[in-house]
């Protein structure tokens, strides 16, 4: 089941995007209607915000006064994280519920305004944010809400920031246009990737470029270190439970500013023994995160020649998601193969000339070879002289991996 986390700030326009969402045949969860049953008459949540924030926050019937407790939380921070306190646990124990009736091969929405503020979005497949500026979302709320302009902006510098959601957007759905043009940029997404994904994920299929070096390798992009560090943001959440990982690093080309290379998100996994990534639970969290094992890839080509390929072993994983190309090594911690990807990576970052070396070596070997098998394979050469250059680097800076 693809997990998809929607959201933005309020009056942005995300329930929009979710109804839609829902249209098209995603299973939606929307955590402002759980938000509002975990609160109904007769649930314990009602009762803790009555002991916390008062009488007042309780109408005569029985019900919240949400006017009363908005107009207590949200101009104060400390008692806005005390709501959440003890509104989140009681939404979030409802909404896994919910998630779990989905079909397992359909896309799960999770509509959740607190998304970033809440670091949940580590946990869905996908972030997508609905952005509008803020003047824009002050209007709608005093226009479509009946909001005084004073409680808009309240509410709006309570949540995250625009650049906070950015950080963690996955897709950035811009809805300062018309309905109908966030309602042709939903469906363009709903069809070119998350249905796309959530097949892959069902079918455990990962996504692969075309065999065309010069489709596949491009100049350097400038949402490479934002994309990796999604994804090492999700894989570390994904694989802390089985308490084998030791680090999740962006190793690769993408990696090393000002580098052309194959639009590809290189990730590291060390974990304490390579034997580790074969159990039933990594496995699993992998899965669960989205990335396939992938047979027929299990060694690094060892470095300087003639060292023994069995220090060099490792396990390869390659993700579901049509969108974002990501490789995934995993190696043991401390292994010549590790090593070497932690230097390689700092080497080019703090060596400009052999990064620009590097650079004109793929310019080279892409104007000799059409396919992108061919062209890797040809630069193993480059990479012999390349471990001894950075092998002395090391030595002579003294660097470590860290």
């Amino acid at each position: 089941m693809l997990r998809v986390g929607v959201t933005g700030g309020i009056g942005s326009g995300k329930s929009t995007v979710s109804r839609r969402l829902a249209e098209l045949g995603a299973h939606v969860v929307d955590a402002d209607a759980v938000a509002r049953e975990v609160v109904e008459p007769g649930e314990p949540t009602l009762q803790r915000i009555r002991e916390r924030f008062g009488e007042g926050t309780v109408r005569g019937d029985g019900t919240l006064d949400r006017a009363a407790l908005a107009a207590i939380v949200f101009p104060d921070r400390d008692a806005l994280d005390a709501l959440d306190a003890i509104t989140g646990p009681a939404i979030a124990a409802r909404v896994a519920q919910r998630r779990r009736e989905a079909p397992g091969d359909g896309v799960s929405v999770y509509d959740m305004p607190l998304l970033v503020e809440r670091g949940l979005w580590v946990h869905e497949h996908l972030a997508v944010v609905v952005g509008a500026d803020v003047e824009t979302r002050v209007r709608r709320l005093v226009d479509q809400r009946g909001l005084g302009e004073d409680d808009a902006r309240h509410r709006i510098a309570a949540q995250a920031t625009d650049a906070q959601r950015r950080a963690v957007a996955d897709v950035l759905l811009d809805n300062s246009g018309t309905p109908d043009e966030l309602v042709e940029a939903v469906d363009a997404l709903w069809h070119e990737r998350l249905r796309p994904y959530a097949v892959n994920l069902a079918n455990a299929a990962r996504t692969r470029r075309p065999d065309l070096a010069a489709d596949v390798v491009v100049e350097p992009r400038a949402d490479w270190e934002a994309r990796a560090e999604r994804v090492v943001a999700r894989l570390a959440a994904a694989l802390g439970a089985t308490h084998v990982v030791t680090e999740v690093s962006h190793v690769g080309s993408t990696s090393v500013p000002g580098l052309l290379a194959k639009d590809v998100i290189d990730v590291q996994v060390g974990v304490r023994r390579l034997e580790d990534a074969d159990r039933d639970d990594v496995r699993a969290a992998f899965a669960d995160a989205g990335y396939v094992f992938t047979h027929g890839n299990h060694h690094d080509t060892p470095h300087p020649g003639g060292a023994d390929p069995a220090d060099w072993a490792k396990r390869f994983l390659g993700g579901c998601d049509p969108g974002n190309h990501v490789h995934v090594h995993v190696r043991e911690k401390d292994s010549p193969g590790w090593r070497f990807a932690l230097l390689f990576r700092d080497w080019l970052r703090h060596v400009p000339a052999e990064r620009d070396a590097y650079g004109q070596e793929k310019r080279r070997l892409l104007g000799l070879h059409t396919t992108t098998s061919g062209y890797v394979e040809a630069k193993e050469p480059w990479f012999e002289g390349a471990w001894l250059r950075a092998a002395a680097w090391a030595e002579r800076t003294g660097w470590s991996p860290r």
